[in-house]
């Protein structure tokens, strides 16, 4: 997984899968584009990635989670629940927004 923490008013903690950067994927009029600079972030464990982001939700930041292990790493963390979860061409992806 890569993890990105962006640092702003309400910090934004941008989360996907190492495999998925650098792809786009589009259906019905929504897009996932992960071909920018927004989620290249350092490449971190299950363990550290669930660290991080329960420490994120104590502060209010928002949340970018794409990707299987992403996703399931925040259900994991209790930062979102199966219900948070959509899906663009079968890539799973949350938003959490405070």
């Amino acid at each position: 997984m890569l993890l990105r923490i962006i640092k702003s008013y309400r910090d934004i903690v941008a989360i996907c899968d190492k495999e998925l950067l650098g792809q786009k994927f589009e259906e019905d009029n929504f897009q996932l584009d992960l071909t920018g600079e927004f989620f290249k972030g350092e490449q971190t464990s299950q363990e550290k990635a669930m660290e991080i982001m329960k420490d994120m939700i104590a502060e209010d930041a928002t949340f970018n989670i794409v990707g299987e292990k992403s996703t399931a790493t925040a259900l994991k963390a209790g930062i979102i629940s199966e219900e948070g979860i959509k899906k663009i061409q079968r890539i799973p992806f949350a938003l959490v927004l405070m």
